[in-house]
């Protein structure tokens, strides 16, 4: 399946993946404004997100999105880019990296765990919960029916599910060949303990925990984030300066 996909900018590809419920022009947008004078910023809509319709979504959503991906990069006509995703973004980044390494320049991520929380059974619960309190705001509901094509309450019955989360993708890093960041806030204990896991299982990783900030760092440390997202791209783009 090509993404829709809106692309701002000339120079070296780099694509962000979009948060659940969001599309590629409604999330990164810090980011997007900041990059655009020196990047291709590439900005898809994942599947039944936006305007990249589909009423299927199934277990198999992360590794189909990854397939999508490959299929709208080959399309526009990007053979290798950098790839930053946040929480479901950031789970179809990894599965890409994975799975068509020769692809990714390097792989910034965020919001991710990389192994299942001891409360997990918890959080999930308290997370469908929220997600129940959201169908009953009409404004909640009448927004995101504006915003995507598709039905998006798919993505509600898909995380109900108590395996929804692909720990098996994200236990390891295994397979992915580019430089990593991995940038998690410090309020979520989950995802610190993550950047350790992490930072143990790859030879050229970098972790940055953000203070003031939780699951969705790129937004509420905008600043921050995209300081250490350009340093870190900037050793990247730089063959002289290897990253270790």
């Amino acid at each position: 399946m090509i993404l829709h996909t809106e692309i701002i900018g000339e120079g070296e590809p780099i694509v962000f993946l979009h948060t659940g419920l969001q599309t590629g022009m409604t999330d990164f947008n810090y980011q997007r404004e900041y990059f655009k004078n020196k990047y291709k910023v590439i900005l898809p809509d994942l599947r039944g997100h936006g305007k990249s319709e589909t009423n299927s979504i199934t277990k198999e959503f992360f590794e189909v999105s990854a397939q999508d991906l490959e299929e709208t990069l080959m399309h526009i006509g990007a053979a290798s880019v950098h790839i930053v995703g946040c929480s479901l973004g950031g789970l179809v980044g990894l599965c890409f990296a994975k799975r068509f390494p020769h692809r990714v320049k390097s792989l910034t991520v965020s919001g991710v765990m990389a192994e299942k929380p001891e409360n997990w059974l918890e959080q999930h619960r308290l997370e469908v919960e929220n997600q129940r309190q959201m169908l009953e705001n009409e404004s909640v509901v009448s927004y995101f029916d504006g915003l995507h094509q598709s039905d998006w309450k798919q993505f509600l019955v898909f995380a109900q599910d108590e395996e929804w989360y692909p720990f098996e993708m994200t236990k390891d890093l295994a397979g992915v060949q580019s430089p990593i960041l991995y940038m998690v806030g410090e309020g979520n204990d989950s995802e610190c303990r993550s950047a350790l896991l992490y930072q143990s299982m790859h030879e050229n990783i970098h972790v940055a925990i953000i203070p003031f900030a939780a699951h969705l760092v790129h937004e509420e440390q905008a600043g921050i984030y995209t300081e250490v997202l350009r340093e870190f791209l900037g050793k990247v783009d730089m063959p002289d300066k290897t990253i270790i």
